[in-house]
């Protein structure tokens, strides 16, 4: 009879075995990527709003400039201040991508303006 428990209990504990899960990724490399996102953030956050401020007051200067042309302060306040303030494991792992500039959009050409309608000189 012992033997019949000992042969049951070995194919149980190989059956177990056979179809546990695969290995996934572990504690250790979450723990790897986060201290690398971690010691990115470090020099990236800073220099990111440093570029995001001097573009912030480069645009008011262009809107000075320009007597208040809002379209070149806001191509310089796009490209500058918006695109990515904080960096995360998947993007250090190329799952979403990094922009540490903004783009912006792109303006409407003569082709894609409509027409001005003509109005008739004197009146109606």
């Amino acid at each position: 009879m012992k033997g019949w428990k000992g042969a049951a209990a070995i194919a149980a504990f190989s059956a177990s075995l056979i179809a546990a899960p695969p290995a996934q990724a572990g504690f250790l490399e979450d723990a790897g990527w986060g201290t690398l996102t971690v010691l990115t953030n470090i020099v990236y956050m800073p220099a990111k709003i440093i570029y995001a401020t001097a573009g912030g007051l480069t645009g008011a200067l262009a809107l000075g400039l320009t007597a208040g042309d809002m379209k070149t302060a806001e191509t310089v306040w796009v490209t500058t201040m918006a695109g990515t303030y904080v960096v995360t494991p998947g993007m250090l792992q190329g799952q979403d991508p990094i922009a540490f500039t903004g783009t912006p959009a792109p303006a409407a050409t003569a082709a894609e303006t409509p027409p001005v309608e003509e109005q008739p000189l004197g009146g109606s």
